[in-house]
């Protein structure tokens, strides 16, 4: 067979797959019957009333020297761990502002970073294609710096995302530019499993982000350049249990919904979404219209304790916050006097709901409270949540059954 024969066969068969995801893409719309917008307010719920002294800028963190590209709490949510791109990372104590550690990294092109559930390690990846372990309770070298305890190496691409699996500092997942994520065992510094790569289930571009179940440890989703969204399950990493199709560009972040069962995405199409891990179904799209602007890439996800409301920074500066109900922005912190000058790159939300922090490209964190009631109700879970649970019968007529969370 000649190349140009070869060439034609791919065309078309590039035309046929195409043909086919569009006529997918139209049977799933006509399956979704409703959506959470639709259903709420048929059931006569009205936005959540949510205002600037709501969410107040209580600090901000100064010290990094480049653009801060991630961040994560501890537990017990008085420290922060950030890493930017003046290849450090520093931890804050997050009540005081003041800097406990500033790790000087062995590669400055760093994207990720993430706290050990017991607080006392830190990890990190980037561009040199490896996750490096630090322990904070080690003592420094002569010139100060604090030693790689421990260096995670197989990835084949740059490191985009970690984190640690819930309730064990031993075990870590990454997502890579390789089209792979990996679970690590960080004792041994081997991998215990590798998802994707050459598996046909697994994504065919750059993936950049995970989340794992805080309910369920077994099961992570993953976003990537492919346009999707995965879900996985560590005890078969052969094959992703699902795939979420709806967005347009990169999935930037994924984030589990406090329930376990949804999870959340961010994209460069400027769109968050809601899916349903057990049907696969998308539940909501969430998307600000822009007029004729360039519509801003979604960087960065979180979900309030409660689900009710859903944080999400944009490449414009931005920083929504939707009602989840409703897809209505309630507010938009990046209009503010005191917000960001820059691009959100990350968000991160205390372990008790009280605080939420974000970094930008301006160099700085910022620490949110709650201010007043809503820093309680956000703390205890009080938000009156709708949780959609969608039904599949035998009909194939999918039902949007309530749980009401008061």
């Amino acid at each position: 067979m000649s190349v140009s024969e070869l060439k034609e066969r791919h065309v078309a068969a590039t035309e046929t797959v195409n043909s086919l995801r569009e006529r997918l893409k139209q049977k799933r719309l006509l399956l979704l019957d409703t959506d959470i917008v639709r259903y709420a307010r048929a059931q006569g719920r009205s936005p959540v009333s949510f205002g600037p002294t709501d969410l107040v800028c209580c600090r901000t963190l100064q010290g990094h020297t480049g653009k801060v590209y991630s961040l994560d709490w501890t537990p017990e949510r008085n420290r922060i761990v950030s890493a930017s791109q003046d290849g450090r990372l520093i931890v804050w104590n997050a009540l005081t502002s003041q800097k406990t550690h500033a790790i000087k990294l062995p590669c400055a092109w760093v994207m990720t970073c993430a706290f050990s559930p017991a607080g006392q390690s830190v990890a990190c990846g980037g561009l040199d294609s490896v996750c490096s372990i630090f322990n904070l309770n080690s003592p420094t070298d002569k010139d100060g710096n604090l030693p790689v305890s421990r260096m995670l190496s197989g990835h084949k691409g740059y490191v985009s995302s970690c984190q640690y699996v819930p309730d064990e500092d031993t075990h870590l997942i990454t997502s890579s530019g390789d089209q792979t994520c990996v679970l690590w065992d960080i004792t041994t510094g081997l991998r215990t499993s590798v998802f994707g790569g050459e598996f046909q289930s697994g994504h065919t571009a750059d993936v950049l982000s995970v989340s794992i179940n805080g309910s369920n440890s077994r099961m992570f989703v993953s976003g990537s350049c492919d346009s999707t969204a995965r879900l996985w399950d560590t005890r078969v990493a052969s094959r992703a249990v699902r795939t979420f199709h709806g967005h347009e560009g990169d999935v930037n972040a994924v984030k589990f919904f406090p329930d376990g069962y949804r999870f959340g995405t961010g994209s460069d199409d400027g769109t968050c979404r809601l899916f349903d891990i057990r049907t696969g179904h998308q539940l909501q799209v969430y998307y600000q219209h822009q007029g004729d602007n360039e519509i801003p890439h979604v960087t960065s996800i979180a979900f309030s304790i409660s689900g009710r409301l859903l944080f999400a920074g944009y490449s414009n500066g931005d920083f929504y916050v939707w009602d989840t109900l409703l897809a209505e922005v309630v507010l938009n912190l990046g209009s503010l006097q005191n917000s960001h000058e820059s691009r959100i790159s990350c968000l991160g939300l205390s372990a008790d709901g009280s605080a939420l922090c974000t970094g930008s490209w301006d160099t700085n964190l910022k620490i949110w409270a709650f201010g007043g009631h809503r820093r309680m109700h956000c703390a205890v879970g009080r938000f009156l949540c709708i949780l959609v649970k969608l039904v599949w019968f035998e009909n194939h007529v999918n039902v949007l059954s309530p749980v009401i969370l008061m």
